[in-house]
């Protein structure tokens, strides 16, 4: 039988699933971290179970996302996600490679937000070949998700992503280049004295040059506890 999880009391239910990367931080953080106001077209870059699109639904009532997997098996998992929560009206999981997707198919957005892969292959330490695509960066890279998303977006739109700190400079450079000006940069750590773990970042595309670096989020107070911040995030 499946197991079940909540992701805060009251929200978007999950399935437990070795199909997927499991519910990371750096993805609960992602999806409370762009806004959303006049979004009404959203997309969720490699989806896998679907927590960003989840937590986007949550936040806003009426935007549609479209949730691009390439791994079937995590594609499977975000539509019985999406079903379990009874979403299907204004969230649609498509099983292709992003790097194919064509505007016709998929219209202009407001929003892609992305959890891409981290580490270069051999490198992301996750032994099932599904976990592998997830974390490496075997079916695209960085470069290959910022020229599809500056085809997809509209005039305007933006990318959010979250990516490793020591990778910044690298993302700064590729983003920029492919006309997604970076507007928006917050670090997140644990705790105070913790150095970053996450990059928050928001691009707009044909933005002027000019980045706003935002404070810190920090999740744990020096006593250990949830901060206010963390507790509205993870709405405990």
């Amino acid at each position: 039988m499946p197991e079940y999880f909540d992701l805060w009391p009251g929200g978007p239910r999950m399935e437990v699933s070795s199909a997927a990367e499991p519910v990371c931080t750096d993805s609960v953080i992602l999806g409370a971290f762009p806004s959303l106001a006049g979004v009404r077209r959203a997309a969720d870059f490699g989806c896998g179970s679907g927590v960003i699109s989840l937590i986007l639904s949550a936040r806003s009532r009426t935007a549609g996302i479209c949730m691009v997997e390439i791994d079937p098996a995590a594609a499977a998992l975000a539509r019985r996600n999406v079903e379990l929560n009874n979403l299907n009206d204004r969230l649609h999981v498509l099983q292709r490679d992003l790097r194919e997707l064509r505007e016709a198919e998929v219209g202009k957005f407001q929003l892609i937000v992305t959890n891409p892969p981290y580490f270069v292959p051999g490198h992301g330490g996750a032994p099932a070949e599904g976990r592998r695509v997830a974390r490496e960066e075997r079916a695209c890279t960085l470069a290959e998700i910022a020229e599809a998303a500056a085809k997809l977006l509209g005039d305007g739109g933006r990318l959010a992503l979250v990516y490793p700190p020591e990778r910044l400079a690298e993302a700064m450079v590729t983003l920029s280049g492919h006309g997604l000006e970076p507007k928006r940069l917050r670090l997140a750590a644990a705790g105070v004295e913790a150095p970053p773990f996450a990059a928050l970042i928001e691009c707009r595309r044909g933005g002027k040059p000019g980045l706003r670096v935002e404070p810190e989020l920090i999740l744990k107070t020096p006593g250990g506890e949830d901060t206010p911040e963390a507790r509205e995030i993870y709405h405990l």
